[in-house]
């Protein structure tokens, strides 16, 4: 049986269509009044960008989503969890101050900041799944603690996900340090033959795992926790996992990371897509490039699954702002070749997590 994704393009040509006024539309449709329990904490669950990154959510639009939950009886607070990789999300204090940097301050968006997974990335409580990579993993702990939760999503590229949404958003986003951990499982690689020496990857491992030997980048396996940051930052694109076998199961692993963040939460959670500002990468990029196609809009559902669908199979269908020869292949396959993003929404469909068939309702 198909879900239902509701969907607002972009246009707005009255006061009454404006961005604010279709999320409070959007909540409306997801009944958040019975999705929050009154009287009781509800998690805004969103990612709030690394510092030199400007095409996260802006945060006077998840104001709305903040007036909204408290209007419906509950306490809302926003939350996100630390970082495997060293910048200015790793631990909370950082974290913390990264997002008031962005204007995720309480004087903007009228609801406190809580880091989910404690000071150092350490605060988790196991959730059983029993799936076939995971039989427990490592959920933040005021992630599983929250009664209820709204899940706001950047819909964007991806250089190991192919694309970011609502399932990569609780995935990386929900787990602590051990859960990421559990989900990258593989150790990088360094190709002598494109290293030019510039150390940037050493510079940038939170593990210490690389260094400079004789010129050259060499990877201390004893030590690589696989964040990737050292391929995100590695502008010779020398540092390679193996992409034909390691990413598929880095997918898997991933989605069941989603699975478990939503487990125990049916009826207590809903998601809104925000598909604008469409660039290649994650928001955990200390930068922003120039977006791949113009914004379609903001999408919302109870389903995880139809809704990343809805975005992948939207995005697809627009101009391309880039000059990109897509040979066939879907937007994010063509931007980062060995990425298998399909894979997330079969996977997530195969663990119960919903549908990837959808009716679409254009508001």
């Amino acid at each position: 049986m198909a879900s239902t994704v509701y969907f607002y393009s972009m246009a707005c040509r009255k006061s009454s269509q404006t961005k604010e006024s279709k999320i409070a539309r959007l909540l409306s449709l997801m009944k958040l009044p019975e999705v929050v329990v009154k009287g009781q904490p509800c998690a805004i669950k969103l990612h709030f960008g690394e510092t030199g990154n400007d095409t996260h959510l802006n945060p006077q639009l998840v104001q709305v989503v903040v007036d909204k939950v408290r209007a419906a009886g509950a306490k809302p607070f926003l939350t996100d969890t630390t970082t495997l990789y060293n910048g200015t999300r790793h631990n909370a204090i950082d974290h913390l101050n990264t997002a008031l940097r962005h204007g995720f301050a309480p004087g903007v968006v009228d609801a406190p900041v809580v880091i989910a997974d404690g000071l150092f990335g350490e605060n988790d409580l196991p959730v059983t799944i029993d799936a076939k990579n995971f039989k427990q993993v490592h959920i933040a702990t005021e992630i599983v603690k929250s009664p209820a939760m709204v899940v706001l999503s950047h819909f964007k590229g991806h250089e190991m996900a192919g694309f970011g949404g609502a399932i990569k958003n609780l995935a990386m986003g929900c787990a602590s340090k051990a859960g990421k951990r559990d989900q990258h499982g593989t150790k990088v690689q360094v190709n002598t033959e494109k290293c030019v020496g510039c150390g940037s990857c050493v510079r940038h491992c939170p593990e210490h795992a690389l260094s400079l030997v004789d010129g050259k980048s060499h990877c201390d396996h004893t030590k690589c926790i696989g964040c990737f940051e050292c391929m995100t930052v590695c502008e010779a694109k020398a540092i390679e996992i193996d992409w034909e076998t390691d990413v598929p199961a880095f997918m898997e692993r991933l989605t069941e990371y989603a699975y478990g963040a939503v487990k125990g939460l049916q009826g207590h959670i809903c998601y809104i897509n925000f598909v604008m500002n469409v660039t290649p990468d994650c928001d955990c990029a200390g930068w922003s490039d120039m977006p791949m196609i113009p914004d379609v809009g903001i999408l919302a559902s109870i389903d995880p699954v139809a809704l990343d669908q809805a975005c992948f199979d939207l995005v697809q269908k627009q101009p391309l702002l880039v000059n990109m020869d897509l040979q066939g292949r879907d937007l994010f396959t063509a931007r980062w070749p060995h990425t298998h993003g399909r894979i997330q929404l079969d996977y997530a469909e195969e663990l119960g997590m919903g549908t990837r068939e959808y009716e679409l309702k254009v508001l």
